[in-house]
Parts: structure tokens; C-alpha cells; sequence
């Protein structure tokens, strides 16, 4: 990969990055996980077709670097807030368990 090719997968890159962050914040987890191999694999080229890397091209490295702590934090949220709703569940479900066996008696 020539240094103008790798620019485009780097820009193209930053995009899908982008595009993570507003697929995270809908919690399509198959979508994210998905755009993120891309993503990588994208990355993977970039790093052997810039060498050694300007200035200009580690803003966006560290551009991307940001978006994807984002991404990872919204996930990390969805994935928080899923665990709540399961222990919530969980403890809806002891108690009735609890209280089945009580029944009133006439």
C-alpha cells in the first residue's frame, strides 16, 4: 500500500469511527462488532503505508483514538444498564418465589 492509499484507509478509517460512535449509541452490538474488525483491518494497512507517520496523520490517529474511547464507553453503558435490568429481573423473580408459597388461608 503506497502512502496516498494509505491515507484514503486512514480517512476512511476516521469514518467508520464516526459511524461507531451512532452505532453504539442505538446498541446494535453485531454492527459494532462488525465495523470495528473493519476498522481494524483498515488500521492493520495504514500502519505499514505510513511510514513514518506526519503530524497531520496522527491527529487523526488520535482523532480515531478518542471516538473509539467514546464508542467503548456507550457500549460499556448499553451493557451496564442491560446488567441492572437482569438483576432487577432477578430479584422480581425471588420474590415471588418468596411469596408463592405464603397464600392466605381461610
Amino acid at each position: 500500500m503506497n502512502r496516498s492509499e494509505a491515507g484514503k484507509a486512514l480517512q476512511r478509517a476516521l469514518e467508520i469511527s464516526l459511524e461507531l460512535i451512532a452505532v453504539a449509541e442505538r446498541g446494535d452490538v453485531c454492527l459494532t462488532l462488525s465495523l470495528d474488525a473493519e476498522r481494524l483491518q483498515l488500521l492493520k494497512c495504514v500502519r505499514a503505508g505510513l511510514q513514518p507517520v506526519e503530524e497531520s496523520e496522527r491527529s487523526v490517529l488520535r482523532e480515531i483514538a478518542a471516538l473509539n474511547d467514546r464508542a467503548v464507553g456507550l457500549m460499556e453503558h448499553r451493557r451496564r444498564i442491560k446488567g441492572r435490568a437482569m438483576d432487577m429481573a432477578a430479584v422480581g423473580r425471588r420474590a415471588v418465589a418468596a411469596y408463592s408459597t405464603t397464600r392466605s388461608q381461610r
